[in-house]
C-alpha cells in the first residue's frame, strides 16, 4: 500500500485524545508544519549506524530519561543532571567493556503517555485521564483534563530549548573527559556508589595524563572533549509527529524531525493500527516495545513490516516482560527472530513490567529491575545473540520513587518524601549508576 505522512488517519488508532475544537487543532497542526526541525536527517542516519554497531555487539546502548517530561519542572539543572548521569553510566560501561556507548535520552519530546484507562475517578468524580503535558494537565479538574491542542506548541518550544542545551553541553566542554569528576552529582558523592565512580574517575585521570604526554589532549582531539547524546520519545500523539515529518533534501526520504529515534508502545503496536502505518514510512531508526502478550509469529510479521529491507540498526526491539515472566516468554520470541534471520537491535526495558503498588504509591523494586536485566543478558548469552543495551526511566534528581538498591536503600515508608514523577516511578541517580556497575561487572 502507498504511504504518506497522513495515511495513518485512515486506520484505527488507540491512546489518542479527543479534541473538541477541531478548528484549533487544524490551526496548530498547520503552525507546527512551518516550524524548523528539531533534528536533522543526517543525525538520524548517524544514530542508525551506531545502533547497527550495537546490534553486532560492537557498542552498547544506554537510553534513559523521564517517564514524562513536565512543563512546570522544566529547568536547566534538571537537564544538566540527566546529561551528567548518562555520561556517568556511559563511562562505567565503556571502561569495563572496552566498547563505545551509544547515548540516547528520553528527552526533548517525551510528553505523551499511554494510560490503562481513559478515565480517572477520585471521591466520586470521574474525569479524563492525564495523558501528558502535551495533551492536558495533571491537575484534577474538568478544565485541566480537557485536551488542548495549543499544548503541542508549548511542547515544541520546550523541546527546542532542551535540544539547544543538550547540544551546548555536548560540544561546550561539559563532556570533556578531563571533567569526569565533575559529572558525579553532589548528592551521591558521599554514597558508596559515588565513591566507586570516583575510583574509575581517578583511573581515567591517569589515562588522560598519559595521552597528554603522548601528544593527545582535549585541545587537539575533539573525541576527548565532545560527545553526542541522541534524543528519543514515544511517538504517541500522531498529530504532532505528522506535523514534524519532513522530506530530506538529500535523499528525498521522509524523516520525523522531532527526535532522532521514535518508538511504538506496547499498547499501540497493532499491525493494522495507525501507529504501525505511520512508522513504516519514516526513515528514522525506530523502536517497538515487546511485552508479555507478544507472540512469536506476530513479532516476526511486525519486524518485517517495520523493517522491510532488513537494515541493520533500523529497528530496536525494547523488551519489557517483567522479572517473573522474562525467562518464560522472551526465549521463544528471540528464537523466532533469530531463526528468521531478521536484523534487529535487542534492548531491555526493566521498568514497565515491574510496577507495583506500595503505601498507595506506584513504585518499582530495584531488585526486580536488576533481576530482569540480568535475565535478559543471560538469555542472549545462552542463545548466541547480542544484548545491545538498556532502556530506563530515570532521573538525575534525588527522588524516592523506586524501592531498594544497596547504595541508597529506599523503603516503602520513604516513598512519600521525594516522590515527584508525573506518571511512572523513576530510578534516581544512585540506582541508575548502581545498575550500570552491575552491567559492567557482567562485562
Amino acid at each position: 500500500m502507498s504511504w504518506s505522512r497522513d495515511s495513518w488517519r485512515d486506520f484505527p488508532i488507540k491512546q489518542q485524545p479527543v479534541y473538541k475544537d477541531k478548528k484549533a487543532l487544524a490551526e496548530v497542526e498547520e503552525q507546527l508544519k512551518k516550524f524548523p526541525p528539531l533534528i536533522f536527517a543526517e543525525e538520524a542516519r548517524s544514530l542508525k549506524k551506531q545502533l547497527a554497531k550495537a546490534g553486532r555487539g560492537e557498542a552498547f546502548i544506554v537510553q534513559g530519561g523521564d517517564c514524562a517530561e513536565s512543563f512546570n519542572a522544566f529547568n536547566a539543572d534538571t537537564i544538566k543532571n540527566l546529561f551528567k548521569l548518562i555520561l556517568q553510566m556511559s563511562v562505567v560501561v565503556a571502561y569495563s567493556s572496552g566498547k563505545p556507548v551509544v547515548k540516547i535520552g528520553r528527552i526533548a519530546g517525551q510528553f505523551a503517555k499511554p494510560r490503562s484507562s481513559d478515565f480517572e475517578e477520585k471521591d466520586g468524580v470521574k474525569l479524563p485521564s492525564y495523558r501528558g503535558d502535551i495533551i492536558n494537565s495533571i491537575e484534577f479538574s474538568a478544565e485541566a483534563r480537557e485536551p488542548d491542542p495549543h499544548r503541542m506548541i508549548r511542547a515544541y518550544y520546550q523541546s527546542a530549548a532542551t535540544m539547544n542545551l543538550l547540544r551546548a553541553f555536548s560540544r561546550g566542554g561539559l563532556a570533556d573527559l578531563n571533567k569526569v569528576h565533575q559529572w558525579n552529582l553532589d548528592f551521591i558523592k558521599s554514597h558508596p556508589i559515588g565513591q566507586r565512580y570516583e575510583e574509575i574517575s581517578c583511573q581515567i585521570d591517569k589515562a588522560m595524563k598519559f595521552l597528554k604526554a603522548a601528544g593527545l589532549s582535549s585541545e587537539n582531539t575533539p573525541q576527548l572533549r565532545q560527545t553526542t547524546v541522541y534524543t528519543s520519545h514515544e511517538a504517541l500523539l500522531l498529530n504532532y509527529e505528522e506535523a514534524l515529518t519532513r522530506v530530506d533534501s538529500i535523499t528525498g526520504d521522509y524523516y520525523n524531525t522531532s527526535a532522532h529515534m521514535l518508538w511504538i508502545g506496547d499498547r499501540t503496536r497493532g499491525l493494522k493500527d495507525a501507529h504501525i502505518e505511520y512508522f513504516r514510512g519514516i526513515k528514522n531508526p525506530i523502536g517497538c516495545k515487546v511485552g508479555p502478550s507478544m507472540q512469536p509469529d506476530e513479532l516476526v510479521e511486525l519486524v518485517k513490516v517495520l523493517n522491510p529491507e532488513n537494515e541493520e540498526g533500523k529497528l530496536n526491539l525494547i523488551v519489557r516482560m517483567g522479572a517473573s515472566k522474562i525467562d518464560e516468554l522472551f526465549p521463544p520470541l528471540l528464537k523466532a527472530v533469530r531463526d528468521a534471520k531478521l536484523n534487529v537491535v535487542w534492548t531491555i526495558d526493566p521498568m514497565h513490567g515491574n510496577v507495583e503498588k506500595k503505601n498507595g504509591f506506584k513504585t518499582r523494586d530495584f531488585d526486580n529491575i536488576l533481576s530482569e536485566v540480568k535475565s535478559f543478558l543471560r538469555i542472549h548469552k545462552e542463545h548466541g545473540t547480542i544484548a545491545a543495551g538498556v532502556h530506563l526511566e530515570m532521573t538525575g534528581e534525588n527522588v524516592t520513587e523506586c524501592t531498594g538498591s544497596t547504595s541508597c536503600p529506599i523503603t516503602e515508608d520513604d516513598l512519600h518524601s521525594r516522590y515527584h514523577t508525573q506518571c511512572d516511578p523513576r530510578l534516581n541517580a544512585n540506582q541508575a549508576l548502581e545498575l550500570a556497575f552491575m552491567i559492567s561487572e557482567i562485562f
